[in-house]
């Protein structure tokens, strides 16, 4: 998938995630706490994509990258989902077809200031529900 390449860039040296301390990949979702969706999700894969977010601790978060992974793109058809906001919520989107770089980091940097407003005290009923 194209963002897939465009994720990767951002931790090349041009862009380099690092300096944001944002570079540590986790082997696990049982250890990360982000998650990015980038490109297309087939319906076959809907599934598991919703165990590997259940298995995330809370809290946790997770960005949409790109048009494939927002609304579907240009597959509009039956093997592909239309949105992964359908199987998980989504609390930030990313925009364009590939994304560049930039605004993966300028989404990651958003979140990251959406996190610092907000308590663990705050009600997040999406942390345990389930959405059909």
């Amino acid at each position: 998938a194209c963002c897939a390449i465009e994720m990767i860039s951002t931790f090349a040296p041009h862009y380099d995630l690092a300096r944001y301390s944002m570079e540590g990949m986790r082997p696990s979702p049982r250890q990360a706490d982000l998650m990015i969706v980038a490109g297309r999700v087939s319906m076959k894969m809907a599934p598991v994509l919703r165990t590997l977010y259940d298995q995330m601790p809370n809290p946790k978060w997770v960005i949409a990258m790109g048009a494939c992974a927002s609304c579907g793109g240009v597959f509009n058809n039956y093997a592909i989902l239309q949105g992964v906001d359908r199987i998980v919520p989504v609390d930030m989107y990313v925009p364009g077809c590939p994304p560049r770089p930039e605004q993966l980091i300028d989404g990651i940097t958003k979140l990251h200031e959406k996190v610092m407003r907000e308590s663990l005290k705050d009600s997040h009923p999406e942390w345990g529900a389930k959405i059909a």
